[in-house]
C-alpha cells in the first residue's frame, strides 16, 4: 500500500496565472475538419452516465446502446469510452455491453457525499467490482480534507485502490467544495500518490464543477508527476459540461499543456450526461450542412 507523507513537492498555484492561461484556451479558432476530428475524439472520451434515483434497467439498456452507437453510421462517430452507473445496476450494464469492449464504471464509496463509514465505502467498491465494474469512481471525504486530516484522506484512497483489485480507480474531489486552487493541487497529488489511475473534478451534483482553470491545475499536476516519475495519470472533468464548444476548449487545453499523448480515453475522459446531445448536433451540422432538431437524436 502507498504511504504518506507525499514523495513529490506540492507547489502553490498562481491563481491569476492559471485563470489567464485557461482563458486563452477559449480563444483558439478551430476549423471544420479539425472540429469534426475533435468532436469525435470527445465522444470517444465520454463516460456516458446516469446517476439518478429513478434509474432502471430499461434506462441503463438504452444508455448502453447509445454508448455503443451514439449516431447513425453515416456520421462515422465512435463509441463512448464507458458507461457509468450505480453499483446495483452494474451487472445489468455488464450484460448489455458484453463483447463490445466498452467497460462499465460505477460510482462508489457513498457517492455523492462520501459521508459513510470507511468499511461501508470499501464494501460498496468490492460489490461493484464483483458485479463486473472495470472502473470505480470514488468520492473523497471533503470534510476531512478541509479539516487538514490529509493522512486519513490518503489512507482512504489507498484502501479503495486496494479494494478495486484490477479495476481502475478514478478519485473524485468535488472541486466546487475545495475553495482554492492550492487545495485542488494538493488533493490531486495526494490522490495520485495514493494510487489513483484518474483524478476527477466533480460528482456533477455540486456547482461549480468542471471549470477550465480547475481542470488545468489537475492536468498540470498529472504532467509534473509524469515528468518526475514517468507514470501517466488520467484526468476527468465532470459536471457542468454541456456544449461541444466547451469540450473542444478542454481538448485544446490538454494538447497545449501535456501534449497529444494525453488525447486518448486512457488518459482523458469527460463525465457526460448531457454533453453528447450537443456534440451530436454539431457533428450533424458539419456533415449535413445544416442544424437538425435535437428531437432527431435519442437522449443519453
Amino acid at each position: 500500500m502507498a504511504t504518506f507523507p507525499l514523495q513529490q513537492p506540492v507547489p502553490l498555484v498562481d491563481q491569476v496565472g492559471v485563470e489567464e492561461r485557461a482563458a486563452k484556451f477559449t480563444k483558439r479558432s478551430i476549423k471544420n475538419e479539425a472540429k469534426a476530428v475533435g468532436l469525435k475524439m470527445a465522444v470517444s472520451m465520454m463516460d456516458l452516465t446516469t446517476l439518478e434515483g429513478a434509474d432502471s434497467k430499461g434506462k441503463v439498456t438504452h444508455l448502453c446502446r447509445k454508448a455503443l452507437l451514439p449516431m447513425a453510421d453515416r456520421y462515422d462517430c465512435p463509441p463512448c469510452a464507458a458507461v457509468c452507473v450505480y453499483p446495483n445496476l452494474v451487472a445489468h450494464a455488464v450484460s448489455e455491453l458484453k463483447g463490445t469492449g466498452i467497460p462499465v464504471a460505477s460510482v462508489a464509496t457513498g457517492f455523492p457525499s462520501g459521508q459513510y463509514p470507511l468499511d461501508l465505502r470499501i464494501a460498496d467498491v468490492r460489490d461493484a467490482v464483483s458485479f463486473g465494474a472495470e472502473e470505480i469512481d470514488m468520492v473523497i471525504s471533503r470534510g476531512r480534507f478541509l479539516e487538514g486530516e490529509l493522512n486519513e484522506v490518503f489512507d482512504e484512497i489507498a484502501a479503495t485502490k486496494e479494494a478495486c483489485g484490477k479495476a481502475h480507480l478514478k478519485v473524485i474531489f468535488e472541486t466546487g467544495e475545495l475553495q482554492t486552487y492550492d487545495n485542488v493541487r494538493l488533493i490531486s497529488q495526494i490522490a495520485i500518490e495514493a494510487g489513483a489511475d484518474f483524478i476527477k473534478t466533480s460528482t456533477g451534483k455540486v456547482s461549480p464543477a468542471a471549470t477550465l482553470p480547475v481542470t488545468l491545475v489537475m492536468v498540470e499536476t498529472a504532467r509534473d508527476h509524469f515528468l518526475a516519475t514517468g507514470k501517466k495519470i488520467g484526468v476527468k472533468p465532470a459536471g457542468g459540461l454541456r456544449t461541444a464548444k466547451q469540450a473542444l476548449q478542454f481538448l485544446v487545453m490538454v494538447k497545449e499543456t501535456v501534449g497529444e499523448d494525453w488525447l486518448t480515453p486512457e488518459l482523458f475522459r469527460f463525465g457526460a450526461s448531457s454533453l453528447l446531445s450537443d456534440v451530436e448536433l454539431q457533428l450533424a451540422k458539419l456533415v449535413d450542412g445544416n442544424y437538425q432538431s435535437a428531437k432527431y437524436f435519442s437522449k443519453g
